[in-house]
């Protein structure tokens, strides 16, 4: 990467000021007495690795396990301080950071979704470049990856996996009865006419989708834009200059398959909208990657034969992204033993580890999948095969969060009254 920004100074600590929430986590370690300000920690606590995370149960508790139990296979010195966070859509890891951050206390790393999200410590991290970002991870991260572990330029996160968002899955049973075919579909307006087709045809919800919260329809909605504006329409939307008609386009979309949600959406949660097409009462649902998992863990529910995916009509050729990462802090409690565990993830053994469990793919090229389930397999073939790896807006990678906050606001007006003229207005407003 050339002709980028000045690298961060080696010793950058969070500015933020304001009282933060008391907020305690059992087993965090202390942070650095060190009068020089290197962050070595001390002899006490140089090799205990303080990582906080949100992966408090299920297959994310299994993955960090699993990564956790390779790295220290390589470095049985590092000790863990480790302690999942409790909470929704990981705000309450986000302040146990902050408030550790404030207190001049920073862990040694945390699970953070990388890209715009970074901003959210804007100036807590230290450039891993030199000794991190080797050549070998430069060459094997495509470039929407690559992109993604970086802030004003420097490489300060490592990211472990990748979760796709433009899928579609669906039943086959379900369509089959009523003649359509997944692969023939080719746009967004294809969808809705196979919806037309699936409630004429059989007794099922052509369309499984939940609107008690808005996180799913942003999802939709920036999938179906990436399709009918392509990867330029995108980049403008994500950078501040989007093409009103075209958000507006992609919105009324969103309103035609409305029609064809579940009658009772607004108070349903994605796990019941997902089940829906598991139990046969539901042709489609769009979702992450982590729509699978539920469906791998079903008996007599195969994939290949009970239920399919195809990448969403009309974004073919991209690979809608969202990712977790681990990124290094200025001031790092445990420098060394720190960049020895970004570096193991950025290996390819240790991002299969992770994956096989956590149902997403690796984001490095080189990655011998066979371990990997043959979804995910077919999922990675499709992102080495990619043209282009573009961000998510709903998971905050693809825009600041200042801004998600008002694309949040604006869908949780366009679910009440499906203005896709007044919510056009206001999320190309959004950036303002």
């Amino acid at each position: 990467m050339s002709n980028k920004p000045t690298k961060l100074s080696r010793r950058t600590v969070l500015t933020t000021t304001g009282v933060a929430a008391t907020t305690g986590l059992a087993g965090c370690s202390g942070g650095s007495d060190d009068s020089d300000g290197s962050g070595d920690g001390g002899d006490g606590g140089a090799n205990e690795l303080e990582l906080l995370h949100a992966w408090s149960s299920g297959d994310g508790n299994a993955a960090i396990a699993a990564l956790i139990e390779g790295f220290q296979e390589e470095h049985p010195d590092v000790e863990f301080a480790e302690e999942p966070v409790d909470g929704a859509a990981r705000s309450n890891l986000d302040q146990v950071v902050l408030n550790k951050l404030q207190a001049n206390d920073p862990p040694s790393t945390f699970q953070l979704w990388p890209g715009k999200n970074l901003a959210k410590f804007d100036g807590a991290y230290e450039d891993i470049e030199d000794d991190v970002w080797t050549d070998d991870l430069k060459e094997n991260y495509l470039a929407g990856p690559q992109e993604q572990a970086q802030y004003n330029g420097s490489y300060v996160s490592v990211p472990l996996n990748i979760h796709r968002i433009n899928n579609l899955f669906y039943n086959t049973a379900v369509l089959d009865e009523a003649g359509v075919d997944p692969t023939s579909l080719s746009s967004a307006s294809d969808v809705v006419s196979a919806c037309e087709t699936i409630a004429a045809e059989t007794d099922a919800v052509p369309f499984a989708h939940q609107t008690s919260g808005t996180w799913s329809t942003v999802q939709l909605w920036e999938t179906i834009l990436l399709g009918q504006a392509g990867i330029d329409g995108y980049e403008s939307f994500i950078n501040g200059n989007g093409d009103a008609e075209q958000v507006q386009t992609a919105l009324e979309s969103v309103v035609e398959l409305s029609e064809y949600y579940p009658s009772d959406s607004s108070s349903i949660t994605f796990t019941e909208a997902n089940t829906m097409v598991m139990d046969g009462d539901a042709a489609f649902i769009h979702q992450g990657d982590w729509a699978a998992g539920a469906y791998s863990n079903e008996d007599g529910f195969n994939y290949g034969e009970d239920w399919g995916q195809v990448t969403y009509p009309g974004t073919s050729g991209s690979y809608l992204l969202n990712m977790d990462s681990f990124p290094y802090m200025a001031n790092n409690p445990s420098p060394e033993a720190t960049r020895q565990f970004l570096s193991y993830c950025g290996t390819a053994e240790g991002q299969v580890l992770f994956n096989a469990e956590k149902g997403s793919i690796p984001p490095r090229s080189d990655a011998d999948v066979s371990a990997l389930n043959q979804f995910q397999q077919d999922q990675y073939e499709d992102f080495n095969a990619a043209d282009n790896q573009p961000p998510s807006v709903e998971h905050g990678l693809a825009v600041s969060p200042a801004v998600k906050t008002n694309i949040s606001d604006a869908f949780s007006s366009f679910l009440e009254n499906y203005d896709a003229a007044a919510t056009a207005d206001a999320l190309t407003g959004a950036f303002n």
